[in-house]
């Protein structure tokens, strides 16, 4: 873990100094391409090296961080960031998913990172900015324009996209070639020195990816949405603050110009000559020299739009001068201008000759703020009023320009903070934890399997994550727990074994007790269930009953045969052994031994809960000598109904009790048992048994040809 931890704090340092050599190039082919006034950006060749080899954050800090610096001599170049945010997020995905080694991924990759770059540094420089900010192509557009005619929109967007498919592939020839120097060893340690785990592989990356995607709200989706939501939040707020703080500080100070403005009107206006000017206007002497004062009162009143001088008169506003505007004109003198609505509640105020606080209206003369300023004669009676409106509309559609501007700008760092949110989430939360769900999955999975086991908890402690915190934490307690559960899982196994052994040899130990009492030696017990294991296996090999031959049943009949014959337990020796053919009367008694076996093993069963494995000797005990056909003992069962554990019983104890000497008859000879079995197959034995015992019959020699010779 230590080694790991140095190899990744040394590719961190190598991301970091990627990134920096990124920024450089780019500022650097920039402002050549600034300086040069080449019709192209060049600004885009570090960010897509640094995408490609160190990822999507490394990529977007690229990006974002070059388009600030080139603020310094580009002032234009911070609306930018945006778009090559996407272009590093497009180089990081396409990297991952794709090689640049193949011509077809090539030009897809140049085509739509000239079509992403293109349309939208096409938008914001036509929408924002007012049109291309580069004289060449300027030059060139107007050059086209006398060829084609049509839009120059239309125009200036298929010129963007052409020059920025010839900037993206320069940027990506010299980015690849640069890539081809940097030592794969290097490459790869960069990659991957984001990781705090062990990195994962390609396949551990898709099913961890799969592991997310069934979860309605991942953990990476409420990171992405808090950040968002807490950035835009902010955004919204400061901006609405910012905006009404702008506004109101913007309005005063017009306020303040235009009652400067409206007191200096009104102390170049002769109060005496009002009513001539109203009449008389330029006919007037002096008139003209009045409204070319009123002119440069306007033109050096910062913001003031309108200025004029009116009486106010019950019938409306009577013009006296009124100044022409770039897209209004000017009322003539004499004119009467009816009262807007927003006057009435101060006319009372206005036909008194007072002053009034500013006005805003949104009404003739559109959203403006108005200033009266009284006129005076010498007598302080107010003959006229000085107006100054103010418009607000510009006001207005400055603080959306502005707005738009800053939401360009902070949408750049929108991806930044967004990327720096997946790849947080991803390194520290997402991945490790399904690293961890996935193992723990593998080792659920393992069941009682031990060398499964022990290969999962293997796979879970090399994982190796180390983020430092509560994952970390729950990392290792979940390998502790994994550890102690398999070595748990071995110490009951051996047990369990051992348990097994010593139960198997009490069964051995109580099948020899019976044989011993029998004068027909010759490991009886031992071959019958070497036979057995052979026709369980065969019927599980060739599919027959499989929904009974599981593995369980397959040990349980294996380890019971040696009991088929438990019963001879009660038997008298005189009937057990007798060397001549049995009476009637004696055959009755010997037949007894299958029911006093079930008996055993029923109350063997009673007392010893959970074996399982002493029912199939139960069935073994009792029915073994069962036919096919019916007619056996004790009960007479027949066909599929005789348990299936004494089926195979009754093939290998027949097949022994033939090819074995007993003290009423020789032994037969092994094809002659063989013989006998194949004509007792529908009769005497289930076929299918007889069947498999045939096929293997190289076996039941090696066995019978084993205990003869011991």
């Amino acid at each position: 873990m230590d080694r790991y931890s140095h190899r990744s704090n040394r590719g961190s340092k190598m991301r970091a100094v990627s990134v920096i050599i990124g920024i450089t190039v780019n500022v650097i082919m920039a402002f050549i391409a600034h300086v040069t006034g080449l019709p192209m950006y060049l600004d885009t060749i570090g960010t897509i090296g640094v995408s490609a080899m160190a990822g999507l954050f490394p990529g977007i800090m690229t990006a974002i961080v070059t388009n600030a610096i080139c603020t310094l001599f580009n002032s234009d170049a911070i609306y930018f960031g945006i778009v090559n945010a996407l272009i590093a997020m497009y180089t990081a995905w396409f990297s991952m998913n794709r090689s640049f080694r193949r011509i077809k991924n090539v030009v897809i990759y140049i085509f739509t990172t000239a079509l992403i770059s293109g349309l939208s540094g096409g938008i914001i420089q036509w929408g924002l900015l007012g049109g291309p900010v580069n004289h060449s192509v300027n030059a060139l557009m107007d050059s086209v324009t006398t060829v084609w005619k049509m839009p120059g929109f239309l125009l200036f967007i298929l010129l963007n996209i052409l020059l920025n498919t010839i900037d993206k592939g320069f940027a990506l020839g010299v980015s690849q070639l640069v890539l081809h120097f940097v030592p794969a060893k290097t490459s790869r340690s960069i990659r991957n020195s984001a990781w705090l785990q062990r990195p994962p592989t390609s396949a551990e990356k898709k099913r961890m990816n799969l592991l997310s995607g069934g979860i309605r709200f991942s953990l990476k989706s409420r990171m992405i949405v808090m950040l968002l939501t807490v950035a835009s939040t902010l955004t919204i707020i400061m901006g609405i603050i910012g905006m009404r703080l702008y506004f109101r500080n913007a309005k005063q100070e017009k306020t303040e110009i235009a009652i400067a403005a409206a007191k200096f009107a009104a102390e170049v206006v002769d109060p005496d000559m009002i009513e001539a000017y109203i009449n008389g206007g330029d006919n007037v002497p002096g008139y003209t020299d009045t409204e070319d004062l009123l002119y440069k009162i306007r033109d050096n009143a910062a913001g003031v739009k309108y200025l004029y001088i009116v009486q106010i008169r019950e019938d409306g506003c009577h013009v006296a001068f009124d100044l022409d505007t770039e897209d209004t004109p000017a009322y003539e003198h004499g004119e009467v201008i009816g009262f807007e609505e927003a006057f009435e509640p101060y006319l009372p105020a206005l036909f008194a000759g007072d002053e009034i606080a500013p006005i805003e209206s949104d009404d003739i003369s559109g959203w403006v703020l108005t200033v009266y300023q009284p006129i005076k004669n010498d007598d302080g009676i107010c003959v006229a009023y000085a107006g100054a409106d103010v418009s607000l509309e510009y006001m207005a559609d400055y603080m959306s320009d502005f707005l738009i501007h800053v939401l360009l700008i902070l949408a750049g760092f929108y991806l930044l903070v967004l990327a720096y949110a997946l790849w947080v989430t991803g390194i520290h939360m997402v991945y490790p934890i399904n690293n961890i769900v996935a193992g723990v999955e593998d080792f659920i999975g393992a069941g009682t399997d031990q060398e499964k086991l022990d290969s999962s908890v293997k796979d879970l402690r090399s994982i190796d994550i180390h983020t430092g915190d509560e994952v970390e934490r729950l990392y290792h307690a979940i390998c502790d727990m994994a550890l102690n559960q398999t070595e748990q899982m071995r110490s009951i196994r051996r047990f369990s074994e051992n348990t097994a052994k010593m139960q198997d040899g009490l069964i051995v130990t109580m099948a020899d007790l019976v044989e011993n009492r029998d004068s027909d030696t010759g490991a009886h017990i031992q071959k019958t269930a070497a036979y057995v294991k052979i026709i369980v296996e065969g019927l599980k090999k060739k599919g027959y009953y499989a929904e009974k031959i599981t593995p369980k049943f397959m040990s349980d009949v294996v380890r019971s045969a040696p009991l088929h014959d438990i019963g001879k337990i009660s038997i008298p020796d005189y009937v057990l052994n007798k060397p001549g053919r049995l009476t009637d009367e004696e055959y009755e008694i010997i037949k007894t031994h299958t029911t006093a076996g079930r008996l055993i093993m029923e109350k063997a069963i009673s007392t010893v809960e959970g074996e399982n494995y002493l029912k199939e000797a139960r069935n073994m005990a009792a029915y073994h000598h069962e036919r096919w056909d019916g007619k056996g003992y004790p009960e007479g069962l027949h066909g599929e109904v005789i348990p299936l554990a004494a089926r195979i019983m009754s093939v290998a104890d027949v097949f022994d009790a033939l090819a074995s000497p007993r003290v009423y008859k020789p032994a037969f000879s092994i094809e002659k048992a063989i013989s006998i079995i194949q004509e007792g197959a529908g009769s005497q034995f289930d076929p299918k048994c007889v069947e498999v015992f045939m096929e293997a019959l190289p076996e039941v020699k090696a066995i019978q040809k084993k205990y003869s010779e011991n």
